[in-house]
């Protein structure tokens, strides 16, 4: 049952020694080619600003060739810093983005602090496509994507765009259910500090500082540095984490160049087992089983290094030029460094797995291994961009290749420690082709948008399950539509669109190999007034060998899935914000919705059966969400928050002992800003009270199946069993930002 205790998407692993040898080459070319680019960027200062207006244009061409805009008919939602800055008090990415539609989140430790993972229309964190300023941050093979390695990043963003669907082109892994485009803090004029502190229950914490210079001589910079850490509701799910921003812009009238450098590390007790004893889920629920293991006295002890370590440094240069009134240009060149490990305790563990020698005729033997990842991500992301009063053209893409090594060692035994502890030396290598062009017509009131993408993929692997693979994967993605503004407060928009996705690495090795394709139509209805903001989309998903969840875990906690064959999504999202008075705002989201597997064939009790259609794992019918602010008195504001998830089913078959129980949470945000403006510019006080009703709930889960063919000879019995994640009862974080 080991297999069967962890849910992440940890590390698992990378190489041969000609591809270490690569990987180091490569590095070295790297750093060389970082050194040229910044001696470049700082010896190419020469105009005066003139119009900041123009500069902050230039910077959101970042972003632009990857994100939509309001005329285009793709379903998103864009979010803001000072949406972000309140709630900003140490808890992850995903956990601030909880209330957006369709959005489902979770965290190993409970609190929102450390492993967090988000899930859109049912996708998870491997189907969301996320970029930063426009790179890809999907780790390459897994296509996951973990915002612990990103410590603080909330307080370096200007601004957030969550598509749901295929959305537009971008870069990176394809978009199965969700973008995610995140920018970085733009263009700032006069010089500014910030220290910020925050904590609350559990030990956690947060220390933030920030500052810029200001532009002076056409130049600025700006920095971060931060570190968060907790305790976590769950036992011993402890979380250390540093992080740090760094930006230098150079601004001319027409020219805007950015080299930015930003990263973390963390270091996480394991808490990614979850529970499956129903006393212990009632009467236990902080209880963690990582690290436990029976010393030979018979007691009960927890290894105190179960931990999941794991550093990440980016580099990104930025050059956009506006060429004239119409045509601006973005070229950005990146590397990603990162490195890591996770450590476990195994009991009884078979030595030859290990190539280790017997001892003294024992060939099992507790032991601690490390699971070792050793990562380079580089490249590069351009654009060209047409635009006047009617007429949008974009031409983009992007080339990145990623160096990847999958490695194991056993650091101890009970028996000895081994001279020679490396027992397995994997690598993945991956190139990622991509070049799109989006076009953008007006006609009267009818907006016609046509994006065609074209995307090549070359992936190259050695592991113990799957032995050798090189795939090329050729993809294109259209998508077509048309928004109608039928005057000033209404328009409609029609959407339709494919999109194409590789296997992961971990696909490979559970044998699911087949590419997937989805057919995506959205039909929307926006309305805007003074008052009421509605935005209004039914979607229609349909999947061929897409890869769900089974809910079960491979060896390592990752994770299962499987080709479904044919398997579909429909439903209705709506979002509107309501001022229902000037000191009262609503801000209420549903998503309704079916999720099914046709025709899922499954073998039970040792025949394969059809189920007919079975619903999609970890796809809830109702999704709501809904922000209520009152400001009582000028700059005090008061949020109470509500999330409402329906039941879900952990696995594809419609057990019941795979039911995730349906949850409703509600938060209070509240805020107050001073401002002072006499040496302080002004002090923001924030308070957030999570889980206000003392709610006992699970937000993610694991299920499992197993034949018994011991039990009863002759007979093949179906067993099943499930494990939850239990998130923290009521709890508080408050903390103080103070502006200079």
């Amino acid at each position: 049952m080991e297999n069967l205790l962890s849910t992440i998407s940890s590390p698992t692993a990378r190489v041969k020694q000609g591809a270490r040898y690569e990987v180091r080459s490569t590095k070295k070319k790297v750093a060389v080619s970082i050194f040229f680019s910044l001696f470049s960027f700082f010896s190419f200062a020469q105009q005066k600003v003139q119009d900041t207006t123009k500069v902050n244009q230039l910077d959101e061409v970042l972003v632009s060739g990857v994100r939509a805009n309001k005329k285009n008919p793709v379903t998103f939602t864009n979010v803001t810093k000072e949406e972000i800055t309140p709630r900003n008090l140490g808890q992850d990415i995903p956990i601030l983005l909880n209330y957006l539609p369709s959005v489902l989140t979770t965290t190993d430790a409970g609190n929102g602090v450390g492993y967090t993972y988000m899930r859109v229309r049912g996708a998870d964190g491997s189907r969301i496509n996320v970029t930063l300023n426009g790179i890809p941050f999907n780790d390459s093979e897994s296509q996951g994507t973990f915002f612990v390695d990103l410590p603080d990043f909330a307080s370096s963003l200007e601004s957030v765009q969550l598509q749901r669907g295929v959305g537009t082109s971008t870069n990176g892994a394809g978009a199965f259910g969700a973008s995610l485009n995140m920018q970085t803090k733009s263009f700032q004029d006069k010089a500014y500090a910030e220290i910020s502190n925050s904590g609350g229950s559990f030990g956690t914490r947060k220390h933030t500082l920030v500052f810029g210079t200001g532009l002076h001589d056409n130049f600025e910079i700006n920095g971060r540095i931060s570190q968060i850490a907790s305790d976590g509701y769950i036992d011993r799910a402890s979380t250390n984490m540093f992080g740090y921003f760094f930006d230098v812009n150079y601004v001319a009238k027409s020219t805007s160049l950015k080299f930015i450098a930003f990263g973390g590390k963390e270091k996480t007790y394991q808490a990614w087992n979850g529970l499956e004893d129903p006393y212990l889920l009632e009467h236990d629920r902080t209880f963690n089983t990582a690290g436990m293991y029976t010393d030979e006295n018979g007691n009960t002890k927890f290894y105190d290094n179960e931990t999941d370590n794991y550093w990440q440094h980016h580099f990104q240069l930025h050059w956009s030029e506006k060429w004239s009134q119409k045509w601006t240009s973005n070229v950005a060149l990146h590397y990603t460094l990162g490195k890591g490990y996770y450590e476990q305790y195994r009991e009884d563990a078979d030595l030859t797995d290990y190539n280790l020698p017997n001892f003294e005729g024992n060939s099992a033997a507790d032991l601690v291994r490390q699971k070792w990842l050793d990562n380079d991500f580089f490249g590069t992301t351009f654009s060209l961009n047409y635009k006047n009063n009617k007429t949008d053209i974009l031409f983009g893409g992007a080339v990145n290749r990623y160096l990847g090594l999958h490695y194991g060692k056993v650091k101890w035994t009970q028996f000895y420690v081994p001279e020679s502890n490396l027992y397995y030396d994997n690598y993945g290598n991956k190139d990622d082709i991509n070049f799109y062009t989006k076009f953008s017509q007006t006609f009267g009131k009818i907006n016609f948008f046509a994006d065609l993408q074209y995307r090549m993929v070359f992936y190259k692997a050695t592991s113990e399950v799957f032995g050798y693979v090189d795939d090329t994967f050729r993809f294109f993605n259209p998508k077509v539509g048309a928004n109608y503004q039928l005057n000033t407060n209404n328009a409609i928009y029609v959407y339709a669109g494919i999109a194409n996705k590789e296997p992961r690495r971990d696909d490979y090795e559970n044998g699911s190999i087949k590419p997937e394709r989805l057919y995506d139509y959205e039909l929307g209805w926006k309305y805007n007034s003074e008052k009421v903001t509605v935005n209004t989309n039914a979607f229609y998903m349909q999947y061929k060998n897409q890869l769900v969840l089974t809910g079960a875990l491979n060896d390592v906690g990752a994770p299962i899935f499987t080709n479904s064959g044919h398997s579909y999504r429909y439903g209705i999202e709506i979002e509107s914000v309501i001022k229902a008075i000037s000191k009262l705002t609503f801000q209420p989201n549903i998503t309704l919705s079916q999720n099914k597997n046709k025709d899922f064939y499954f073998q039970r009790d040792g025949v394969l059966q059809n189920l007919g259609n079975t619903n999609i794992a970890f796809s809830p019918d109702i999704v709501f969400g809904n922000a209520t602010t009152y400001s009582p008195i000028k700059n005090l504001n008061l949020t109470l928050l509500n999330k409402f998830v329906g039941k879900q089913f952990m696995g594809n078959i419609d057990s019941q002992a795979s039911i995730l129980k349906a949850y409703n949470v509600h938060d209070l945000n509240i805020t107050y800003l001073w401002n002072i403006n006499k040496g302080i510019k002004s002090i923001l006080f924030s308070g957030l009270i999570n889980n206000i009703f003392d709610y006992k709930y699970e937000s993610n889960g694991y299920f499992y199946t197993y034949d018994d063919d011991f039990s009863t000879p002759g007979v093949t019995t179906t067993i099943e069993g499930a494990g939850y994640y239990p998130q923290a009862g009521i709890n508080f974080l408050a903390g103080l930002t103070v502006k200079f």
